[in-house]
Order: structure tokens, then C-alpha cells, then sequence
């Protein structure tokens, strides 16, 4: 995390093309996640549903607590350091953008919806799933 440190990204040329980097691997990460969410829970309300709750018609099991609470607890490692990156070198790369700070709050409250909205749409409701879309 040297680019937390160095006050002027202009004075040091090999820290600016790192930072694309690492910003271009974060959004790997992003598209290569709905993928994996994708074939593990589902994309859509009916697939989370069934995935959380199992469907007696299509004799599928519903997820054990032991395995969704592992879910959540590296979902929400994983999003808190993506997240809390991505943010530091917005930060730094476009500080007075506002059109991208704005978008970088709408994508770190969305993941923090999804976090909650799953763990209680699990505990509480199962209509609670149609705020994880």
C-alpha cells in the first residue's frame, strides 16, 4: 500500500502505472465474482431462493448454516479488502471526480446491502433475497 504514503503521484512514475494495474485486476476480480456467485448461489431471486431454502420438487437440499455463515464471513472479508482498495486509489487516481466517488459509495453500499439482506433474508424472510439482485 506504498501509494497511501507518497503525497504526489507525480513525482514518482512507476507508482501511477501500478495503481492501473492493480485497478484492472480489482475489476477482474468484480466480473470473475458474478461467476462464481453465479454457480454457487444464483443471479436471480428464484436461484438465491432455492440455493438458501431448498425446493422439495427438484429434491434440493437447502444450505447448511455451517456453510452459509463460512460464506459470509469470507464474503465479507473479501468485499471489505477489495472495497476499502478500490477506494484508496479512486482516491488517488481521480480525487476531484465526484461522478466516480459517487459511483465507488453506490458500489461499497450495494455490497453492504447484499451482505445484510442475505444474512436475514437466511434468519428471518425469504423475500428478503430480492434485495441481494
Amino acid at each position: 500500500m506504498r501509494f497511501t504514503l507518497i503525497k504526489d503521484l507525480k513525482k514518482d512514475s512507476s507508482i501511477k502505472p501500478m495503481l492501473n494495474g492493480l485497478l484492472v485486476f480489482m475489476l477482474l476480480y468484480f466480473a470473475a465474482e458474478v461467476f462464481v456467485d453465479s454457480s454457487n448461489f444464483g443471479l436471480f431471486y428464484e436461484q438465491v431462493k432455492f440455493t438458501l431454502f431448498g425446493n422439495e420438487e427438484n429434491f434440493l437440499e437447502p444450505i447448511s448454516e455451517a456453510s452459509f455463515l463460512e460464506y459470509i464471513h469470507t464474503k465479507i472479508f473479501f468485499m471489505m479488502m477489495i472495497l476499502l482498495t478500490l477506494s484508496a486509489i479512486f482516491i488517488r487516481l481521480t480525487a476531484n471526480d465526484t461522478l466516480k466517488l459517487f459511483c465507488l459509495n453506490s458500489v461499497m453500499t450495494s455490497a453492504l446491502i447484499m451482505l445484510i439482506a442475505l444474512t436475514l433474508s437466511y434468519y428471518i424472510h425469504p423475500f428478503l433475497c430480492i434485495f441481494i439482485l
